[in-house]
């Protein structure tokens, strides 16, 4: 257990990159396996011992969301889960997203996870943010290839020791020629109430949104900050053939179905 008991999941957005699947059906609901991705992310959040899970979520979604975790009785493993919905009315950026949640996170420590991104079975990193933090924030990082430094927010690192280390700031998305490390920021973080003090400050950034990037910054640089590089990469859902990556993945990580889709795989690849 981490000591952390709330977590909060942005999981508003048009989903364009999942379009045609996203027209009427919200990313954070489509099936990966055999559950739909919000509940993927409430497990693992339950697995590192949270008890309270807030989804921020699109005008209309949040009934979607409630009605999963609660229709025809409570789901295995997380009858004692309280599952609350935060609606972003209009999208501002994934910073604008954390801060709509400010009201429901009060003055609390929480873990933050993105529903586009999933962990691979077995490799949780919450419990090793929780295991770095020093009373402040403390975000999970990958080292990236040059081609995704134009898609991640980027640390500037400090000091480290084993997989830990001190961030000293961020930059998001910088590209190849700007960025100060090849340590990307990859949807995993737990931060203190300060990180919505930041947010509340913050000017729009790349995108014209507000950027949780900025945001690290910030603390960051007040010397309040730490990152975990992980040997892991997260399966990244809001693209089609992430979603088909997961899907094989975790599926081949279920007894009931290892089997069977080992046979499918094979098939397949025999016929090709």
């Amino acid at each position: 257990m981490t000591g952390v008991d709330l977590a909060v999941v942005p999981a508003a957005g048009l989903g364009t990159r999942m379009r045609p699947a996203t027209r009427a059906i919200p990313k954070a609901m489509l099936p990966v396996v055999d559950r739909p991705a919000v509940q993927h992310v409430a497990e693992e959040a339950v697995r590192a011992g949270v008890s309270e899970v807030v989804f921020i979520v699109d005008p209309g979604v949040g009934s979607l969301i409630e009605k999963h975790f609660s229709e025809g009785g409570l789901l295995p493993g997380l009858e004692d889960l309280v599952i609350r919905t935060v609606v972003q009315d209009n999208p501002g950026g994934l910073g604008h997203a954390v801060l709509t949640a400010r009201r429901a996170i009060d003055d609390r420590s929480f873990f933050c996870l993105l529903v586009d991104n999933m962990v691979r079975p077995g490799a949780d990193v919450l419990p090793a943010l929780a295991a770095a933090a020093d009373g402040g924030s403390v975000v999970a990082l990958r080292e990236v290839g040059p081609h995704m430094l134009e898609r991640y927010g980027v640390v500037i690192p400090g000091a480290r020791q084993g997989s830990s280390l001190d961030v000293l700031g961020a930059v998001e998305k910088p590209g190849v020629e700007n960025a100060p490390s090849n340590l990307g920021l990859v949807g995993r973080y737990l931060f203190t109430s300060e990180i919505l003090e930041a947010l509340g400050g913050l000017e729009p950034g790349h995108g014209g949104e507000i950027q949780l990037t900025d945001a690290i910054d910030v603390v960051a640089r007040r010397g309040r900050c730490r990152g975990v590089v992980g040997e892991h990469d997260l399966l990244d859902i809001g693209i089609p053939v992430g979603l088909l990556e997961a899907a094989v993945v975790l599926g081949l990580a279920r007894p009931e179905y290892r089997d069977d889709l080992r046979a499918i795989l094979r098939s397949v690849e025999e016929q090709r």
